[in-house]
């Protein structure tokens, strides 16, 4: 749990900065800094996705995870709950609900998020989580000072994503099939292609209602397992 505690504090830090010094920032600053985000978020979502050692089962996840979030409306409901939060603290506006997701995902989706989880969890370090506040406090500056406070809302989401992520794996980490890790990996990097073409305005994939794809990769890889 100290590894989290650790990321949100640096999300936090940086997410505040990138609030206080944003009207100082150049415009053209604050574009190329994101089209390195995304360029660097394509690269390593295609680096996670290389990961997968069964690609039917990524398939499957994707399309029946994606079928899931649009017949749950995943898209409509977050929206509907940051629209909530944006009216209660008067932050509201498009701007803050697109902070809030692309800050989550980016900083959620990686796979030092679930190794670093897994090593907390089972071997009690936390390395890879210190690597990973280095990096999302960075990036948490450039967010905040573009996409506002939704940056910082982020941090919510994030601790409990990896709070919970790490509980799990102090219980079932040590026995998880490889095949599950890799497909978990896999899946959770070919969304953050899709989240770093949308950051570099390529295109509008809705991400939110792909999230399922995670869970049902983890049944997918479980069952072919089985056959």
């Amino acid at each position: 749990m100290t590894g989290t505690l650790i990321n949100v504090a640096a999300v936090t830090i940086g997410s505040v900065a990138g609030l206080l010094f944003h009207a100082r920032l150049p415009k053209r600053f604050v574009t190329v800094t994101f089209q390195g985000i995304g360029l660097f978020t394509i690269v390593l979502g295609v680096q996670m996705a290389l990961k997968a050692e069964q690609w039917i089962v990524i398939i499957l996840s994707l399309i029946i995870g994606g079928l899931l979030g649009e017949l749950l409306r995943l898209d409509v409901f977050f929206e509907s709950v940051a629209n909530r939060i944006g009216r209660r603290f008067k932050l509201g506006g498009n701007r803050f609900n697109e902070g809030l997701l692309t800050a989550f995902l980016l900083f959620c989706m990686g796979s030092m998020t679930i190794l670093g989880a897994i090593e907390e969890g089972v071997q009690g370090s936390r390395e890879l989580y210190y690597i990973k506040s280095l990096m999302d406090g960075i990036s948490s500056v450039a967010l905040a000072s573009g996409l506002g406070a939704g940056v910082l809302f982020s941090i919510v989401p994030l601790f409990i994503y990896q709070a919970g992520l790490t509980w799990l794996a102090s219980i079932f980490g040590a026995f998880m099939p490889a095949l599950m890790m890799s497909s978990l990996t896999a899946t959770g990097g070919v969304l953050l292609v899709g989240l770093g073409l949308n950051i570099l305005e390529v295109t509008k994939i809705s991400i939110l209602n792909l999230l399922p794809s995670l869970l049902v990769s983890l049944l997918s890889a479980w069952l072919f397992l089985l056959i």
